[in-house]
């Protein structure tokens, strides 16, 4: 199976993999999507290392700038051209599911995945439609 990972988790994967996101992901292909790869490169890009390379140092966050910028090849991105109409319906049909949770859903559906998200980033909105269509979602405690 394939596993949908967000930001977090794919930051988290691709530089210091802790124990449990190691368990948690096992031997399954990897796939982020394209909104959760943006707003990651964002936050690698700021100067001041906000929001979630807070706690980071400038060594650390330029290591995954490298990483970022050549992203390997294994973590799978659909393009949003293959996702956009899908999320265009998801977000249309379920209320209260953004273009980023709407774009998740249409990607793990498009890869017949599962979405494992950090809990920082537990969407209600996501949540329920994975619920309500049969795609596998974790949390992983962060």
């Amino acid at each position: 199976m394939t596993v949908v990972l967000d930001d977090h988790l794919l930051r988290d994967w691709m530089a210091r993999r802790d124990e449990s996101l190691v368990e948690a992901i096992a031997d399954e292909t990897m796939a982020t999507t394209n909104l959760w790869y943006a707003r990651l490169c964002k936050s690698a890009a700021r100067a001041s290392g906000l929001a979630q390379l807070r706690d980071w140092n400038v060594a650390q966050r330029q290591a995954l700038i490298a990483e970022l910028v050549a992203l390997p090849q294994e973590i799978v991105v659909v393009p949003m051209r293959q996702l956009a109409w899908k999320m265009g319906q998801l977000a249309a049909d379920r209320n209260g599911l953004s273009t980023l949770g709407a774009e998740a859903v249409a990607a793990a559906l498009e890869l017949d995945a599962r979405l494992l998200v950090s809990s920082r980033d537990e969407g209600p909105g996501i949540r329920r439609c994975c619920a309500t269509l049969g795609v596998p979602y974790d949390t992983l405690d962060r």
